[in-house]
């Protein structure tokens, strides 16, 4: 009961930000200056033409009379029409989401593989030359922004040695038989290995900007919480039984000190998707955080307020799966 509890009052929260969030960004986008119906139109269109598209999106009406269209709306899943592509909102949004899923969740698997490296690797080598260098290395990692990581790697390997691509999901000459907008899982599903490591090619210099200053946090962090789990009482008695020190490490230390790690990946994967708007733009990768750069730049209101909602969820669907996983596996909270 006390868990059922803790999901209702969680659930609770999480409607109640999702609602702050939506008044917020209504708002702020109406009281910006600009007029996104008089950039849609050419320079001769006459103060009738204006008129008739403000009456058409609503933009007529008073702040709150449009928050209450619009909210009504997005309870029957409508989102509203793009002001720039004329399409549907969620259409439009839904497209172009499976492509920065992809391109965050190959980052956090490169962040974690070269975070957990790097945190096992001081661990092991703890107090020694090497372990100086990994924090070096993860101090420098954290010290460059992603943006400029991207533009490192687009120097390094897509102009002086160009092994990868620097812009674009995929080749365009290539033949695409796709159902969903999940390239990189269908091209997988469908055995198409050739497609999957076009995919790849292009996805993986932003993937890696994005997954570096992200490796250092958690290399830091394990390696900090492996530190401390090395002195306890069962880690000194996993020694005296005589097993190795990558066996006391791997089996006895890390399955605990672990856990702290589990929260601040979900925290920062978060983060993670919010960072793909420059990425992609950087990249020319065809994702939602490039469209939410273009919404902003021609005032697509709703647009803008559909990509903003839907950041929203997925931020607090991961924190809500996050704090879930660690009730479960923190045997501390699971029998409390």
């Amino acid at each position: 009961m006390q868990l059922l509890r803790a999901i209702l009052h969680r659930l609770l929260t999480t409607a109640i930000t999702l609602i702050g969030v939506a008044v917020i960004v209504f708002v702020v986008v109406r009281v910006v200056p600009g007029n996104p119906i008089a950039m849609m139109l050419p320079p001769g269109a006459t103060d009738d033409d204006i008129a008739r598209l403000t009456a058409q999106y609503g933009l007529d009406k008073t702040i709150p009379e449009q928050f209450l269209i619009w909210a009504g709306g997005v309870l029957h899943g409508d989102f509203g029409t793009s002001i720039t592509a004329r399409q549907p909102v969620l259409d439009l949004v839904l497209g172009r989401l499976p492509a920065t899923l992809e391109l965050s969740l190959m980052a956090l698997v490169i962040a974690v593989m070269l975070g957990g490296i790097a945190a096992l690797t001081g661990t092991r080598k703890r107090d020694t030359l090497t372990e100086a260098g990994i924090d070096i290395t993860n101090g420098m990692a954290l010290s460059i922004p992603d943006f400029l990581w991207g533009l490192l790697l687009i120097l390094a390997f897509g102009v002086l040695v160009p092994i990868f691509h620097i812009s674009g999901r995929i080749t365009p000459s290539l033949e695409l038989p796709f159902t969903t907008n999940f390239y990189l899982f269908e091209s997988l599903v469908r055995l198409r290995f050739d497609l999957w490591l076009d995919i790849v090619s292009h996805m993986f210099l932003p993937a890696l900007a994005l997954a570096i200053p992200l490796a250092a946090i958690i290399g830091q962090l394990l390696k900090q919480s492996l530190k401390e789990t090395m002195h306890l009482d069962y880690v000194t008695l996993a020694r005296t039984k005589g097993y190795s020190e990558s066996h006391v490490i791997l089996r006895e230390a890390l399955p605990n000190a672990i856990l702290p790690t589990l929260t601040l990946v979900g925290v920062q994967f978060t983060f993670l998707i919010g960072g793909t708007v420059i990425i992609e733009r950087l990249f020319s990768y065809e994702g939602l955080g490039n469209m939410a750069i273009d919404a902003v730049i021609n005032r697509d209101l709703p647009l803008i307020q559909g990509i903003v909602i839907l950041f929203a969820v997925i931020f607090t669907a991961v924190n809500l799966v996050v704090d879930l996983l660690y009730a479960v596996l923190n045997p501390r909270l699971r029998h409390g």
